[in-house]
């Protein structure tokens, strides 16, 4: 794994809006960047797709153990949503997307960070703009990525549980870029695979009293949300989610996973494995050298980094619920940059992986995208 300097292209600007990523710029700095790329040998993608594999078996064995185990204390979920969460994991409802975030730096086993199990985003990035930057900058290289193609397949495995004709509704904050690209994207894909669909901001969904709808009071059958689970369930309609008359994907057994209390329940189960980090409910068993991250945090808010030497903190509005404690493992650094890799998760399989670096230790909303190749 090396991080290498490469010209970006000319008009990178024009060719990246031309796929739908007008969001390549954030607050004046560069989100999308082609000044350099990361380069992998084929072991080391074998190495990131074997750990995100067992990643993935080893989170559905863990919402097994909650589930079974009634452990949802220890994820502040209110009690109210267990038996509609439980419902949602004994069907087998579907996931359509996850991310994991790994430390990787080419040498040793990759170390599962966090795992974005509801609303991962830079989907449209990691699936569709670096790969075209691949086919210009590089078109001899491979680069580890078919979650386009993945996306098409989850999609018809969703249609083939739905009615004939049924339609996927899409909703989010309409007036966040990121989350309006990311949603349309999919959008986008889930046509590809033959659905009928409709965009919602998400406070365009109603409730007639029987069951949720759209602006034209169509019922809403499957609703795509990039929207939090753990705000959605204190939305005035939450109580009408329990109605369990609209199959939400995310499903909301996905609520065990995209909290970041299965981290210290990952270890109790897997104690010593080489893709996990120590995680405890407190500070203690660490020795002074932690990570503290709120349960329901997002973008690298409300995360603490502590050692004998610094403690570096990072401001936001999260961790009310509680949080965790992760052995502190330093990201590597390539040239003064972190880099995060992002394995994505489709349909229940590995897809490819999208990258993320940062001068500061702790990856943040702001964190630049960098294309990747492999050998």
């Amino acid at each position: 794994m090396r991080r290498e300097p490469v010209e970006p292209r000319p008009d990178w600007r024009r060719k990246v809006e031309a796929l739908g990523f007008d969001y390549h710029t954030l607050d004046g700095q560069p989100y999308w960047t082609e000044d350099a790329c990361y380069r992998f040998t084929a072991d080391e993608i074998d190495l990131i797709d074997e750990a995100s594999e067992t990643l993935h078996r080893l989170c559905l064995e863990a919402v097994d153990r909650v589930v079974a185990e009634g452990l949802y204390h220890r994820l502040a979920i209110p009690p109210a949503f267990i038996p509609y969460i439980e419902a949602t994991w004994r069907r087998d409802d579907p996931t359509l997307v996850g991310r994991f975030d790994l430390r990787h730096d080419g040498h040793g086993p990759p170390k599962l960070l966090e795992y974005n199990a509801d609303t991962p985003t830079s989907l449209l990035e990691a699936a569709v703009v670096q790969w075209y930057w691949l086919q210009e900058v590089k078109p001899a290289a491979d680069q580890f990525n078919s979650i386009h193609e993945k996306l098409i397949d989850a999609w018809k495995a969703v249609a083939a549980r739905m009615y004939p004709d049924a339609r996927v509704h899409f909703a989010c904050l309409a007036d966040a870029p990121e989350d309006a690209g990311n949603t349309e994207y999919l959008r986008d894909t889930c046509e590809q695979a033959g659905l009928f669909t409709t965009r919602l901001d998400i406070s365009e969904v109603g409730w007639n009293g029987r069951r949720f709808t759209d602006l034209e009071e169509r019922p809403i059958q499957v609703l795509f949300k990039l929207y939090p689970w753990e705000w959605l369930i204190k939305d005035a309609f939450a109580p009408h989610i329990l109605s369990d008359t609209t199959a939400f994907l995310e499903p909301a057994w996905k609520m065990i996973l995209s909290n970041k209390g299965i981290l210290p329940i990952l270890w109790e189960m897997f104690p010593g494995h080489p893709n996990l980090l120590a995680a405890h409910d407190r500070p203690e068993p660490l020795n002074g050298r932690h990570v503290r991250k709120p349960l329901l945090g997002r973008e690298g808010a409300n995360v603490d980094i502590v050692t004998p030497e610094r403690r570096l903190t990072t401001g936001g509005d999260y961790g009310r619920e509680g949080c965790v404690y992760q052995e502190y493992c330093p990201l590597p650094d390539f040239d003064g940059w972190h880099p995060v890799i992002g394995s994505w998760i489709i349909g229940g399989r590995t897809a490819g992986i999208g990258i993320r670096e940062d001068r500061a230790p702790i990856t943040g909303n702001l964190s630049r995208f960098v294309p990747h190749w492999f050998e």
